[in-house]
C-alpha cells in the first residue's frame, strides 16, 4: 500500500506532507500516527533512540498522557528527493503540575519509495510559559 505524496518531492507535496503529519499528530492518535512510519521506522527523539511502529505508538501514548491539551504547528524547512526538514513549535501543559510549555525543535524526515517515514530524527528545547502567553 502506498501512503502519497510519495518521493520525489516538490514544494507542493512536500507542503502537504508536513500538513498531513501536522493533523495526524493533532488528532492525539498513537496508532493514526504511528500508520505513518514504515513498520521498521528508526526514531531519534531527544535523547530516546527507538524502532518501529509499536515503538512509535507506545511513545506517543506515554507522551500524550503527559503532555495535556497538546497543539502543534510544524512549517516546512526544506525538501529534497525523499527527505523532508521541519521546524516545529507545540503547546502543552504538564500533567502533573500544570506547567504550559512551549518546545521549539527541528525533524529530519527520510521516506521509502511508498511514501511511509522510514526515519525520524528530532531535536527540541521546552520553555516554560504562563497560561496566558499561549499562541497556538
Amino acid at each position: 500500500m502506498r501512503r502519497p505524496p510519495l518521493p520525489p518531492f516538490t514544494r507542493k507535496s512536500a507542503l502537504a506532507k508536513v500538513q498531513a503529519a501536522e493533523d495526524a499528530w493533532n488528532s492525539r492518535d498513537p496508532e493514526r500516527v504511528a500508520q505513518a512510519y514504515s513498520p521498521d521506522s528508526e526514531w531519534r527523539n531527544r535523547d530516546q533512540f527507538f524502532q518501529g511502529r509499536d515503538a512509535i505508538a507506545e511513545f506517543l501514548t506515554d507522551k500524550w498522557a503527559n503532555e495535556l491539551h497538546y497543539k502543534l504547528m510544524k512549517e516546512l524547512w526544506a525538501y529534497t528527493d525523499n527527505h523532508i526538514s521541519v521546524r516545529f513549535e507545540y503547546e502543552w501543559q504538564h500533567s502533573q503540575n500544570g506547567q504550559w510549555f512551549r518546545t521549539h525543535g527541528n525533524e529530519h524526515w527520510a521516506f521509502d519509495s511508498d511514501g511511509y517515514m522510514q526515519r525520524r530524527d528530532m531535536s527540541a528545547n521546552d520553555i516554560p510559559i504562563s497560561a496566558s502567553d499561549r499562541r497556538l
